[in-house]
């Protein structure tokens, strides 16, 4: 599946790093910002998570949830939350099956077995409205996404 504005965003349900599932489905009603970074202990995906912990109240205030998605482990993803200070922003694990929600969301690097950097927007009604594919050492632009949601 390519990745298309206008098209219905894959459902999945994975953990965040306290183990407690997410289900994309369970956020109609809100908008939601996949944020996908490769791996955690790396330096820019440091910046874009703690960008979006930063940001977190400017988010709801949009009517958005926004959430950091990787293929660690949850164990890995707690330990990396406590590490760089996440107090709100939930990080997913994307650990098992191995990267199905970045293969869903047809984003998945096999070669190297994690996902690309991107920053998808699913709307209120789980269609998605944005999507930004960035090179991997490129922090994504935190004004472009709080500037494109109303």
């Amino acid at each position: 599946m390519a990745l298309k504005i206008g098209v219905k965003a894959p459902d999945f349900t994975i953990s965040d790093q306290h183990n407690n599932g997410f289900t994309l489905s369970d956020c109609m009603g809100r908008k939601v910002l996949l944020s996908f970074h490769p791996l955690a202990w790396t330096s820019v995906c440091r910046k874009q998570m703690k960008s979006l912990e930063d940001n977190y109240h400017t988010f709801i205030e949009k009517n958005t949830t926004p959430v950091g998605i990787s293929v660690d482990s949850v164990p890995t993803k707690h330990a990396w939350g406590k590490d760089i200070g996440l107090k709100k922003l939930r990080i997913l694990a994307d650990f098992w099956p191995h990267g199905q929600v970045a293969i869903l969301y047809d984003i998945f690097r096999k070669v190297e077995g994690f996902s690309e950097r991107a920053n998808i927007i699913v709307s209120e009604d789980g269609i998605i409205t944005f999507v930004k594919v960035y090179n991997l050492p490129e922090l994504p632009d935190i004004r472009e996404i709080l500037d494109f949601l109303p």
